[in-house]
């Protein structure tokens, strides 16, 4: 896992003070789904931003500085015990945000919000985020129910890492990667792998190896290639269906 030391953002593709009409082209679900008063505020303040793998958003302990909304890529929500070991619980993609603390005025994070593979987001000040929040009772309704569904994450992952077997949360873990990542391909390595699952790296070579002989997905040196979803469905224990269902009920519900 990362050293905690945070690697620098790459590329800022526009400035704050001007929309450019990035509103329009946005990727995240909670940008797109905002009304144009709304929008146009927001990306007023907002700069969009690379991000390499291990870039760190949100560090633990450690004042936010800026909130991040997730345009592309994949970013983990990481717990750190005292020794340096972590474990993930929590990840998200172009329907994330990075810095939910700071909507209820929390200034700090408890978890490590990393990127796992490389992406870009829109970036906002934290400063900034605070005096627009007031503004825009929309985006503060959407991130209050995005803090919920990542709540229920956390807690189903927590279960799972400690009640089911590590093949099953291998096939879990990457159908959801898949769901915010589109295609069928997952880059990754195995020890970035046992990280994620919070276990030996060898028990993950022995469940990679079990689900790519039953032909569910093919592993090759830093990629997993998803070769049939429905059966990696049935493979993965009942977790990643009850984070789905969960989800689609609320989301369900906030539509009537």
């Amino acid at each position: 896992m990362s050293d905690g030391s945070t690697q620098s953002i790459s590329k800022n593709l526009s400035k704050p003070g001007s929309s450019d009409g990035n509103e329009r082209h946005s990727q995240n679900k909670i940008l797109r789904s905002l009304p144009g008063k709304e929008s146009r505020a927001i990306f007023t303040v907002m700069e969009f931003v690379d991000l390499p793998t291990k870039t760190i958003l949100n560090e633990t302990a450690t004042p936010i500085e800026s909130a991040y909304f997730v345009e592309s890529g994949l970013a983990s929500v990481l717990n750190i015990m005292e020794d340096g070991k972590s474990v993930e619980v929590g990840l998200m993609g172009k329907e994330g945000f990075a810095g939910i603390p700071l909507l209820v005025g929390f200034r700090t994070s408890p978890s490590r919000v990393v990127m796992q593979i490389q992406g870009s987001a829109f970036k906002i000040r934290a400063k900034d985020f605070s005096a627009l929040l007031p503004e825009c009772p929309q985006l503060e309704e959407a991130l209050f129910r995005l803090s919920q569904e990542m709540s229920v994450q956390s807690a189903q992952i927590a279960a799972c890492n400690r009640l089911h077997e590590v093949d099953e949360r291998l096939a879990r873990w990457l159908l959801m990667c898949q769901d915010r990542l589109g295609g069928n391909k997952v880059p990754l390595t195995q020890e970035f792998l046992a990280h994620m699952l919070g276990t030996r790296r060898a028990s993950v070579t022995v469940a990679a190896g079990m689900l790519q002989k039953a032909g569910l997905i093919k592993y090759t040196r830093g990629e997993v290639r998803i070769e049939n979803r429905k059966e990696l469905e049935n493979a993965a224990c009942e977790c990643y269906a009850t984070i789905v269902r969960q989800s689609q009920i609320w989301r369900s519900e906030a539509e009537k």
